[in-house]
């Protein structure tokens, strides 16, 4: 009975697979119409709702949405440049998966993997639309619609052991809704530090794949497996809130510096300075800054005649990037009528210290950093300072890996990590733009600033009526403004002779109790005594 059951079992399948190709032919092919219907075409006011429904996804955003602009010249430029930038981005995938095929060339098997062809055919994407989206912050965010329906042609050939397989990718069609972030804008080209890619809907993929010239998307359910997998995938990797970020520029470029902490600069005495006065020592002080900035020197009381002298006096200096910046020490002479003397110098990089620990430096006094200069063989003296980095605490995490949580907590104590908003810190303001301002005799608007009897202001912008500015201020402070104003106006003024050579164009007062709790407000205020002025301003609480 085995043979006889194993020889009726062939027989069968070989007959049922017979019978079963003859009623596919008959039910999918003999019987269905060889002659194409007439299309219908009707204009989209007479459609029902059910119809509508079935076509609007086929509708360009632009005409379904106001807030969507048309953009056909984008299109035809890429309709244009469509053919290099096919060969160029065909050439950037094969350099880009080289260096991936070679990690597996040699392993399981694996002889070689290669492109035997790669083009990405003649049918460009497709832009449906436009829409930029204002917001207040320092940011262009751009959401599109695009589609491609691509007569791509992909294969790779991959050689395992003395067997050649080969992968055919083919008719690609992508619909996607891609929202695009350029953030921080800055003054620096391209104008932008990073590129955030996120996708607003989940997209819609569909392809063709060919294994060794069979259609393996036509086995029974895998194409719709692939195609809802493909765009899951997709979706939660890029799907908003997830997001693709792209850097551009380097964060710790000058363009996009902010302050992350404090620089405690204690200068406690200096010995064996060099005696400058003819017919007696010394008068020496110390200005002391960080590289990069343009805010005025601190500096130091003067000591007379002394050439050991000990100050043992502190300074807060705001620190934007504590891996390359530098300290600067300057040492002079004071001097009553002339020019002060130059007793020599020394600097001092930030990336030696830890956060939150001190450290002192007994640095060897020279005349310049010229290592080659043979003035700096002489012995100018020594100088002692301590040094502490105290980074903010919204920037703590960005030090982490250099201090651990117990020694942190050892060193500033149990009260300083209360969440109370104790303690001092720097307030930041940044005056970004005003629009709608207009005086009634001159218009050269520029931004005051005043805090605490402290006066600070913008530069004027010349018959302006949306100057825009996009300058920062800081403030350093002891304890928590949680009970002051800050008071910020925009006035005009005109030089040489005038019966009117200034004049406000109006003004906002703000409590800063909910700088201090939000930790940064950033808005656009109504200027008092101005028919429609508005100020952009935005307003940062650091603390240590």
């Amino acid at each position: 009975m085995g043979f006889f059951g194993v020889l009726l079992g062939i027989v069968g399948f070989g007959l049922g697979i017979q019978l079963g190709l003859l009623a596919g032919y008959f039910i999918f092919i003999f019987f269905n119409p060889t002659k194409a219907e007439e299309v219908i075409v009707r204009p989209l006011n007479e459609l029902d709702s059910r119809s509508l429904h079935k076509v609007l996804p086929d509708i360009p955003a632009w005409l379904k949405n106001p807030d969507y602009d048309r953009v056909d010249w984008m299109n035809r430029f890429l309709h244009d440049i469509w053919p290099f930038l096919d060969k160029a981005l065909s050439n950037t995938i094969r350099s880009t998966a080289r260096a991936t095929f070679d990690q597996y060339v040699g392993k399981y098997g694996v002889v070689s993997i290669e492109f035997d062809n790669l083009t990405l055919g003649s049918l460009p994407p497709t832009i449906h639309g436009i829409k930029v989206i204002e917001t207040q912050e320092k940011e262009l965010v751009i959401e599109t619609g695009v589609r491609w329906a691509g007569n791509c042609n992909i294969t790779v050939a991959l050689k395992l052991f003395s067997f050649k397989f080969t992968i055919q990718l083919l008719d690609l069609q992508i619909f996607l809704a891609p929202r695009v972030t350029l953030k921080p804008l800055v003054p620096s080209f391209p104008c932008f530090a990073n590129i955030i890619v996120s996708l607003v809907e989940k997209p819609f993929v569909d392809f063709g794949l060919k294994l060794l010239g069979a259609d393996i998307m036509a086995l029974p359910g895998f194409y719709h497996f692939a195609q809802d997998k493909i765009a899951a995938e997709i979706s939660n990797l890029y799907h908003w809130p997830k997001v693709l970020e792209i850097p551009v520029l380097d964060v710790a470029s000058g363009a996009t510096k902010k302050p992350v902490g404090i620089l405690l600069v204690k200068v406690v005495r200096a010995f064996n300075l060099l005696k400058m006065d003819f017919l007696g020592k010394s008068d020496p002080y110390v200005k002391l800054s960080l590289s990069g900035e343009r805010l005025p020197s601190k500096k130091t009381t003067v000591k007379m005649s002394n050439l050991n002298p000990e100050w043992n006096e502190t300074f807060k200096l705001i620190v934007k990037d504590p891996t390359t910046q530098v300290l600067q020490l300057h040492l002079y002479d004071w001097e009553k009528v002339k020019m002060h003397d130059k007793l020599g110098m020394q600097v001092v990089p930030l990336s030696l210290l830890v956060p939150y620990e001190s450290k002192e430096f007994t640095l060897d006094v020279l005349k310049n950093l010229n290592p080659n200069d043979p003035h700096n063989k002489r012995n100018r003296g020594k100088l002692v300072v301590e040094l502490t980095f105290e980074p903010f605490r919204e920037e703590s995490n960005s030090f982490g890996g250099v201090l651990d949580r117990e020694r942190r907590l050892s060193s500033l104590g149990t009260a300083s990590l209360e969440s109370s908003p104790s303690g001092g810190g720097v307030l930041s303001v940044t005056i970004e733009n005003a629009e709608n301002v207009e005086g009634k005799h001159h218009t050269n608007p520029y931004a005051a600033i005043i805090f605490r009897g402290e006066r600070k202001r913008t530069k004027v912008f010349k018959k302006s009526r949306d100057p825009r500015w996009n300058e920062e201020f800081q403030f350093m402070l002891e304890e928590p403004p949680v009970n002051d104003m800050i008071h910020i106006e925009v006035l005009s003024k005109r030089k040489g002779f005038s019966f009117y050579p200034k004049e406000s164009l109006g003004h906002v007062d703000m409590n800063l109790a909910d700088v201090v709790n939000n930790g940064r407000i950033n808005e656009q205020f109504h200027l008092i005594n101005s028919k429609n002025g508005t100020i952009h301003i935005e307003l940062r609480w650091s603390t240590v």
